[in-house]
């Protein structure tokens, strides 16, 4: 591609950042880098009641957690009313756009004999100015808003980047409302003077701006600005198999993050909730970047599947550092109440994380089972009564004799272990089965003597005495 591309995320401060954004932000992020363009962070934040410092504190955070770095922004538009201002005023110059001084009272009185008359309910046009017609007085008190002259024939055609051609009719819409009484600019509006400034070349998003894509193209006509190459995205469905949504059934990212899920599981899940390439499952961010061209995104909506991104994670966490693991899992941690000091991150926890990281599909998990070695344990009374029986509680006396003197590795317990099945007679899953219960308070674990020389020979002390 000769020209530079330029794509963008937009995301409105009203809420945290859901999946669908972002999603469409990883599409959008991918393609400029894939292309070795550009890509845009921009903060719609001109919903002054419900925009908020928060919401833009957890979009930043999330967009950090993710790894979907910017090369420009964040760009606020509340900080460009200016901008808008300016390019109203030339609209309205020009006889494109005009003040409306309709009441809410009497558009909806208008909208009411419409739907009587089973038409449209479109606005009727009665502020446009037109040649020869005379227009209502302009009522005391009233603050007008500002309508853009839509074309009132024909049709706006584009070809979608997912879906393809797609034609809607001029006679389908209205006369938007590009600016409020306040003078701040509506979405529709304000998007199209952002995109052409900040010349963005490439939009996805959701297939829920469809319906506002005619609006924006004529806008853009109407100021001889360059139009971008338009993609919208199907929506994501949910277990209930509703749209997710900030309203319905959505988490925010950040929420994934403190339940354990590693970026780059999230980032390849939500990849593949929408796109393709063969039938490759698991890739890198740099296999993305290198995979990602635009083509192959699914037209249908996607079904968020829990389990699959539990296994996706899973999938990561296996092959993740163990010392970047022991710092996450050390977080959660803390969230148990269970403190641990910077040397045993550094040292002793890596080696926890090595051993347990098959079994855990989130940082959650790996916790839960690393909290064993660091916590207290209270074994199940009914997995204790069945595997602690008076048949083997002596070769636990024994057991617990032997490991108060051997020396403290892998190798020596399980010496020790052989011994005291050989002294009484008993074949391993007698003897580890009870261990495992009260060591490490349940019947399942990896080998033993491993788990065993990771725990503290006190701990274990204490454990088997309360056999």
């Amino acid at each position: 591609m000769s020209a530079k591309i330029r794509t963008r995320i937009a995301p409105s401060p009203t809420g945290f950042l859901h999946l669908g954004t972002a999603r469409t932000a990883l599409y959008s992020w991918s393609y400029a880098r894939h292309f070795g363009g550009e890509f845009v962070l921009r903060i719609e934040d001109t919903d002054v009641a419900r925009s908020t410092q928060d919401s833009v504190d957890q979009i930043l955070e999330s967009m950090q957690w993710l790894g979907l770095d910017y090369d420009e922004g964040p760009i606020y538009q509340m900080q460009r009313l200016e901008r808008y201002r300016e390019v109203l005023e030339r609209l309205i110059a020009q006889g494109k756009a005009y003040y409306c001084y309709s009441t809410p009272e009497e558009l909806e009185a208008t909208r009411e004999a419409k739907r009587a008359k089973g038409e449209k309910t479109l606005y009727d046009g009665r502020w446009r100015p037109a040649p020869g017609k005379t227009l209502p007085p302009v009522p005391e008190g009233v603050q007008p808003v500002v309508r853009f002259c839509n074309p009132v024939d024909g049709e706006v055609t584009w070809v979608d980047l997912v879906k393809g051609p797609i034609t809607i009719s001029n006679r389908e819409i209205d006369d938007l409302i590009i600016a409020r009484t306040d003078g701040i600019p509506t979405y529709n509006f304000a998007v199209v003077v952002d995109d052409w400034d900040m010349q963005i070349s490439h939009v996805f998003r959701g297939d829920e701006h469809i319906n506002n894509t005619p609006w924006q193209i004529n806008i853009f006509n109407a100021l001889g600005a360059p139009l971008p190459q338009f993609g919208h995205c199907p929506v994501i469905l949910g277990d209930d198999g509703q749209k997710l949504s900030k309203r319905r059934g959505a988490v925010s990212v950040t929420a994934y993050q403190e339940d354990g899920y590693l970026p780059e599981a999230m980032l390849n899940y939500l990849a593949r909730l929408g796109w393709s390439h063969g039938d490759e499952e698991l890739f890198s961010r740099e296999q993305l970047v290198a995979w990602f061209d635009g083509t192959h995104l699914n037209k249908s909506p996607a079904q968020w599947d829990r389990a699959k991104l539990l296994w996706v994670n899973a999938h990561y966490i296996k092959h993740a550092d163990n010392h970047r693991l022991a710092g996450l899992v050390a977080q959660q941690l803390t969230k148990l109440g269970i403190a641990v000091d910077a040397t045993t991150v550094d040292s002793h926890l890596p080696q926890v994380c090595a051993l347990l990281k098959d079994r855990s599909d989130t940082t959650v998990a790996l916790a839960q089972w690393a909290a064993k070695f660091y916590g207290d344990v209270k074994p199940d009374p009914a997995e204790k009564a069945h595997h602690v029986t008076e048949l083997v509680r002596p070769a636990l006396a024994m057991l617990a004799e032997k490991l108060a003197q051997c020396p403290w590795d892998k190798a020596s317990i399980s010496a020790v272990l052989k011994e005291v099945l050989t002294a009484h007679g008993l074949k391993m899953p007698q003897l580890a089965m009870p261990v495992r219960v009260l060591v490490m308070g349940t019947s399942q674990t990896p080998s033993l003597d491993a788990v065993l020389a990771l725990c503290s020979r006190e701990k274990v002390a204490v454990r088997l005495l309360g056999a």
